[in-house]
């Protein structure tokens, strides 16, 4: 029973984790969000919701600089201030923005964004967990090699999201009369334009698969989908 409470202990911290940052994102967003009110980036969303059948799709701005795009654990779907601004000043079209939208609807309906959130929770526990036994069989490095063990599996786990949303994303393009053409266009700007907004590549795009890869992958798709 002793050798079980610090498994027990990690379970434990892994769920009050999990409802701290479902609380905590929230509250971020809707303090630092409003509704995307752009008529062109709106009549975008208006054709991805009739390509779903859907009456309308919401999409938020979210008030950082970093340029990216989320799907909370709500389901809402948000972009940064610093990719709106990219497409205020040219060096992003209404089509490629459309695509990122659509990226982040295959993320809440393939259950990532919700998912995530649990992953992160159940990550620490397992972190916890394992360093612990592990530090007990090998002091001093133990906690070191649990986080980097978790730290593979997030990342691998991320990377198989991404693809799965570019795939969602370039059939609801598909379906909406847009096509995957932005999609690809938009990935071939991707590391120019996070480095200009901060100077180096954002902590998420590590846990994404290369661009080359997506691209590869969307090239793939679009030509066969044409056969």
């Amino acid at each position: 029973m002793i050798k079980t409470i610090p498994i027990l202990l990690a379970v434990l911290y892994g769920l009050a984790m999990y409802r701290f940052s479902v609380w905590r994102t929230a509250r971020e967003l809707d303090e630092k969000s409003t509704v995307l009110a752009d008529p062109n980036l709106t009549e975008m969303s208006k054709q991805l919701a009739h390509a779903l059948d859907l009456p309308r799709i919401k999409v938020h701005i979210y008030e950082i600089e970093p340029v990216n795009g989320l799907a909370a654990p709500d389901g809402r779907i948000f972009i940064t201030r610093g990719f709106y601004n990219k497409f205020r000043t040219g060096e992003v079209t209404a089509q490629e923005l459309a695509s990122v939208i659509a990226h982040e609807l295959g993320h809440v309906a393939l259950g990532h964004s919700r998912r995530r959130m649990i992953d992160f929770s159940g990550q620490n526990a397992m972190r916890v967990a394992l360093g612990m036994v592990l530090s007990r069989i090998i002091p001093g490095i133990g906690m070191w090699i649990a986080n980097a063990l978790t730290s593979l599996l997030a990342a691998k786990l991320s990377r198989s999201d991404e693809f799965e949303a570019d795939a969602y994303a370039a059939a609801l393009l598909t379906k909406a009369g847009i096509g995957i053409g932005p999609q690809i266009s938009l990935f071939q700007k991707l590391d120019a334009l996070t480095k200009s907004s901060g100077g180096r590549a954002p902590a998420w795009l590590l846990t994404h698969p290369k661009t080359e890869e997506r691209i590869a992958a969307l090239t793939e798709m679009q030509v066969k989908w044409q056969e």
